[in-house]
């Protein structure tokens, strides 16, 4: 159950992530830093923007094109275009202003509910699958063709649209759960019939995306399917913003593939994953959940006594990676940060002795209870500062703090 080929990452946060109803279009600097961080997590390839939709768009993916080409980034950048010439056009004129090759991700709508709303006949779309990507190559541009909504679309348009795209010149194709509708069985098998039915036949060395959305909470799972199911590339934003409930979460897509040891996860160094999504939540204007894995403030933050109480017990047989794992699932190591232990109404002595220790304050038998005491009559963590109020309180302790 692990991918059979490479697997490569998309990150899609500066386009269909800005989609979600919530968050703010970041400046071209925020966007910038952003990039930065995308390559310093080891993320394949981004999409920059739809220049299509005005100047704004235009500016914005012209610079983050010049600064991968300024910087000689190895991340490789793609830009999203309707299978329209005036969307795709824009995307020519940028290459050719920087000098720095950019894929252009056409897209059109496959579902039968959507060619049912927009009254588009079959020959419709075949024909304006075939404009677009003959269209784009004849610019020069590496063309990456999305189906939209291709889970709850028919096999035989699937088919006859792929099939098409890569008899135009199309390099790769993109599967998407638009919706949020596919469970990972149902990704299985709608890969299996791309590679074997449109792929395979072709004769042509193409390579599959997948892009997913959170609908029903099978984002990262349904990735994970496609991957092994066959897919090089999956497509992600930090914390899952988009549309909706959002797309699959690029983090946790790292996380995942680090921990089921799924190249490229040696070359990536996820110590900044934690900067990475901050930086797009704080210009986005998207809080990160307390309870958001790994990055999320309470991910390896524990009050509990029986849980710090084996976690102390770790630290003190000196085995980072024992008091990392005794109860989580995530070793926090892996991503330059620890267990935390607090002191709250459901703490034991134990959390409480923890902290002083820490805060190398002498653990008293009249202290650790004083300090327990109040946990107990809280309705949540103490603070550091009221932990201190204690310790300042305490008989002997100001001569021993003066000390």
């Amino acid at each position: 159950m692990v991918p059979a080929g490479r697997v490569l990452l998309n990150d899609e946060s500066l386009r269909d992530g800005l989609q979600s109803p919530s968050v703010r279009d970041p400046s071209i600097e925020e966007k910038i830093d952003i990039l930065h961080l995308m390559e310093g997590v080891g993320i394949n390839m981004l999409n920059l923007g739809l220049p299509g939709a005005g100047p704004r768009a235009v500016a914005h993916c012209e610079a983050l094109a010049r600064e991968i080409g300024r910087a000689k980034m190895k991340i490789k950048p793609n830009c999203a275009a309707r299978t329209h010439p005036n969307d795709i056009r824009p995307i020519a004129e940028i290459v050719q202003r920087t000098g720095v090759p950019i894929e252009a991700a056409t897209f059109i709508g496959s579902s039968p509910i959507r060619r049912y709303t927009e009254d588009w006949t079959d020959d419709f779309l075949l024909r304006t699958t075939e404009n677009a990507v003959k269209y784009a190559v004849s610019l020069g541009l590496e063309v990456m063709y999305v189906t939209e909504d291709t889970t709850r679309c028919d096999p035989e348009t699937i088919q006859r649209l792929y099939s098409t795209a890569i008899a135009c010149g199309a390099k790769s194709i993109v599967i998407c759960d638009t919706c949020g509708h596919a469970t990972p069985m149902g990704v299985v098998a709608l890969m299996h019939f791309v590679i074997n039915e449109v792929v395979k036949p072709s004769g042509e060395n193409i390579r599959v995306d997948w892009h997913g959305h959170c609908d029903r909470g099978l984002a990262v799972a349904n990735a994970i399917a496609a991957l092994v199911a066959g897919a090089e590339v999956v497509h992600a934003t930090a914390c899952g913003i988009g549309e909706r409930v959002g797309n699959t979460q690029m983090d946790q897509m790292l996380m995942n593939l680090r921990l089921l040891g799924i190249e490229p996860w040696k070359s990536q160094d996820l110590t900044k994953l934690k900067d990475y999504c901050e930086a797009v939540a704080k210009a986005t204007g998207v809080p990160i959940p307390k309870n958001y894995p790994v990055v999320g403030e309470d991910a390896f933050r524990t009050g509990t006594g029986v849980h710090a109480a084996a976690v102390i017990k770790a630290y003190k047989k000196n085995d980072v990676l024992l008091a990392n794992s005794i109860y989580s699932g995530v070793p926090a190591h892996h991503f330059g940060m620890e267990q935390i232990i607090e002191v709250g109404p459901m703490s034991g002595k134990s959390n409480v002795m923890f902290w002083l220790e820490r805060h190398g304050i002498a653990a008293s038998d009249e202290l650790v209870d004083r300090i327990y005491q109040r946990a107990k009559n809280s309705d949540r963590m103490l603070t550091d500062s009221e932990i201190m109020e204690c310790v300042q309180a305490a008989p002997g302790v100001q001569s021993w703090l003066a000390s």
